[in-house]
């Protein structure tokens, strides 16, 4: 149980690590006609919450691949212990 914490913690700090590494290093996630759009305001408001929002769709799949994970570690552990 500790090693999957261990794991799992783990995981998830480079995950949300190279999340917000690539958010913050490259200022071009949007697509070329969204990023006109929004370059055109004056207020930069809106362009900072389409970015905000591509960085959380960016961080949802790999919440679930660790959540998969977590599951067929704990399937595997379970019938491990089964066989002892």
């Amino acid at each position: 149980m500790k090693n999957l914490r261990l794991l799992l913690f783990v995981f998830l700090f480079f995950a949300f690590a190279k999340a917000n590494v690539y958010a913050t290093t490259t200022s071009t996630t949007q697509c070329a006609m969204c990023r006109a759009v929004l370059e055109s305001e004056e207020d930069n408001s809106t362009a900072k919450g389409i970015n905000n929002g591509i960085k959380y769709l960016m961080i949802i799949p790999y919440i679930l691949v660790g959540g998969v994970f977590y599951f067929v570690y704990k399937s595997k552990t379970k019938s491990n212990q089964g066989e002892l």
